[in-house]
């Protein structure tokens, strides 16, 4: 899967294991490796369900964003990167047809 970034800031921060760590933590820049490495290997969205890390449609104010767990309470959020996003006959997402996403941010999304 094609890997896009909301901002050169976050692109820089997420594609260096220095910054990683130095920004994350070492920890959480496991982790976050980790699930990008997953989403890069992955040939679409439909995947990363059988994979750790929960990846989920949030809801409300964040509707049509998705997000990944990585430690705690911490989750790395992302969209599909076409707009607007593939869909099913049924409205919901088609997430065999999301072969891009662009990575929005990392947060504690429950705090």
């Amino acid at each position: 899967m094609d890997i896009l970034f909301a901002t050169r800031r976050l692109e820089k921060r997420l594609s260096s294991q220095a910054e990683l760590v130095r920004t994350f933590g070492a920890v959480r820049a496991k982790v976050l490796r980790r699930r990008l490495d997953q989403l890069r290997a992955a040939d679409n969205l439909a995947v990363l369900r059988s994979l750790p890390g929960r990846c989920h449609e949030l809801t409300q104010d964040r509707k049509g964003q998705l997000a990944i767990d990585l430690d705690g309470p911490n989750l790395l959020i992302f969209e599909p990167a076409d707009s607007p996003p593939p869909a099913k006959d049924n409205g919901g997402l088609d997430w065999e047809r999301v072969v891009a996403i662009r990575v929005l941010e990392v947060e504690d999304y429950h705090g």
